[in-house]
């Protein structure tokens, strides 16, 4: 069928109206078929538990994969706890493994509604699982909410800032003048001209190690700034890009080890048992990935959006090609 005649034409992202839904499949709509995609996988994220409730009922396969996972997958990772318990009851397999061998049902253990699914005796988390559980509810709490788009960030393991400051080569900034435009640029970031200030980064120290920040822009992401900082330790930088959303970056002992990488997004179908877990603690909290990836263990959001423990100017060099 097309998207023209599979009966779900003008249907966007709200899958919340089950009257809608319900007519739409009394006169003849396909259960099974969106435009290329599930009507229950997306009723799952982005619905009503009574549309999922009538959705399930009719489909030929509650269990069916889009993505390589299952609806009831989706409506945990996406913190839908309702949806969940329609798709339990009309027959969805809360213990079938998916990606990274989690089940929706053993992942939901380390979210924030561990009841959701009666546990077969056992299934239980790990005590390291458990732990980190523990750490991003903590870490996203003393974090909190707020606006972190434009923010470029490296947040580094085993080395304090004053260790950041000497392998970056990056003098403290004492010029008053100077650290008022630094003050303007944090309350306005784009009050100023980015390639004035791109050069100026803000260094904290924080258990765990320390952050460099830039709450205006990406150099503490460039791989040049990363390769100086992670020698014989680990580093991950984050770019909060406004156009594109979030970048991140892995460096190791000097070395690039990944790059355009998607901190804060769902988990994906090739990612280890570990990685599906980060991704599911810390899903739209890049700040918090990025942090908890480098074992940084904030108490709160200073380090990220100033004002930091010093302001630092880089070398004027070529950062890009190393």
């Amino acid at each position: 069928m097309t998207a023209q005649s599979d009966g779900w034409a003008g249907m966007g992202w709200d899958w919340t109206d089950a009257d809608d839904i319900r007519r739409r499949l009394d006169d003849g709509a396909d259960p099974d078929s969106c435009n290329g995609s599930r009507p229950l996988h997306r009723a799952a994220v982005s619905g009503s538990p009574e549309a999922v409730a009538e959705l399930a009922r009719r489909v030929a396969d509650v269990n069916a994969l889009q993505d390589g996972v299952t609806a009831l997958w989706e409506a945990v990772v996406s913190r839908k706890p309702a949806n969940a318990r329609a798709l339990a009851a009309a027959g969805a397999d809360p213990w079938r493994p998916s990606l990274g061998g989690w089940s929706p049902g053993r992942l939901s253990l380390a979210g924030p509604t561990p009841e959701l699914f009666p546990a077969p005796e056992g299934i239980a988390l790990t005590d390291t699982e458990r732990a980190a559980a523990q750490e991003a509810h903590r870490l996203t709490v003393a974090l909190g909410e707020f606006d972190y788009d434009g923010t470029g960030l490296a947040c580094v393991a085993a080395i304090d800032a004053a260790e950041a400051v000497r392998r970056l080569q990056a003098p403290p900034v004492v010029d008053d003048g100077l650290l008022d435009v630094l003050n303007e640029l944090v309350e306005d970031p784009y009050a100023h001209d980015m390639d004035e200030s791109l050069h100026i980064v803000g260094v904290t120290s924080v258990p765990g190690g320390c952050v460099v920040t830039q709450p205006w822009g990406y150099a503490p992401q460039m791989p040049g700034v990363l390769i100086r900082l992670s020698a014989g330790t680990l580093c991950y930088g984050l770019y909060a890009n406004p156009k594109s959303g979030n970048q991140g970056s892995i460096a190791r002992d000097g070395i690039i080890e990944g790059s355009d990488l998607h901190p804060g997004g769902d988990p994906d179908e090739d990612d280890t048992s570990a990685q599906v877990l980060a991704a599911y603690l810390y899903q739209h909290n890049a700040v918090a990935y990025a942090c908890a990836f480098a074992g940084l263990r904030l108490a709160d959001r200073r380090a990220v959006t100033g004002p930091p423990d010093v302001w630092a100017e880089l070398p004027h060099r070529d950062y890009w090609s190393h």
